[in-house]
């Protein structure tokens, strides 16, 4: 019964030095999912690159597949204000056609002090600028129209230089006047802005 007790206790002294052996040696670390760098990134001189997902979606019924994608530039013309523009690239799919939409819209943001975290950053954004489409194979005439927007975001910095954003938006679209004809709603985006440093900010 000793000899039996002795092995008994060996063999767990040796399973829970091996167990944490192994827990030592992976050496798991979690995945970043934020950095305390907000204020660094808004400031004068700073550049903005990034984009964002407009819309995307399928609708069972008309089948119809919409993807409009928004890359955008800027730059900190002073400490949270950026000035920039943003272009507009949209596909729909249909059954018996596809058409193809774009624009182009300069923006301005700014980056709220109050309510701001080392990690995140609220931020408010106007818009304007004209968009079009084309219809493919079709030789109609393509009316531009355009672009006013506002917008409210949150963006929440995940690295040094990399922020995840989403947005609530308000676009109003004025077709030909001759028309008389416009579109208008709310709408949510997700995307994300990468930060890059000025000279005087390296």
């Amino acid at each position: 019964m000793k000899r039996f007790y002795l092995l008994f206790t060996f063999l767990a002294v040796i399973s829970s030095t091996t167990l944490v052996a192994q827990d030592t040696d992976l050496n798991i670390e979690k995945p970043q999912t934020s950095a305390d760098v907000a204020n660094e990134s808004v400031r004068q001189g700073n550049w903005l690159v990034g984009a964002s997902v407009g819309s995307l979606g399928y609708n069972f019924k008309s089948e119809t597949f919409l993807l409009v994608l928004e890359p955008r530039a800027g730059y900190f013309i002073s400490d949270n204000a950026v000035l920039g523009a943003q272009a507009q690239l949209g596909l729909a799919l249909y059954d018996g056609g596809e058409n193809f939409s774009y624009g182009l819209t300069p923006f301005a943001r700014y980056y709220f002090p109050e309510g701001a975290s080392p990690n995140s950053r609220w931020f408010g954004e106007a818009l304007a600028g004209f968009a079009g489409s084309s219809m493919k194979d079709s030789d109609g005439d393509r009316i531009f129209s355009s672009v006013l927007g506002l917008r409210a975001g949150y963006a929440h910095f995940v690295a040094r230089n990399v922020a995840l954003e989403a947005t609530l938006n308000y676009t109003r679209t004025s077709a030909d006047i001759s028309v008389d004809t416009s579109t208008s709603g709310l709408s949510v985006g997700v995307g994300f802005q990468i930060y890059l440093p000025g000279r005087g900010n390296l």
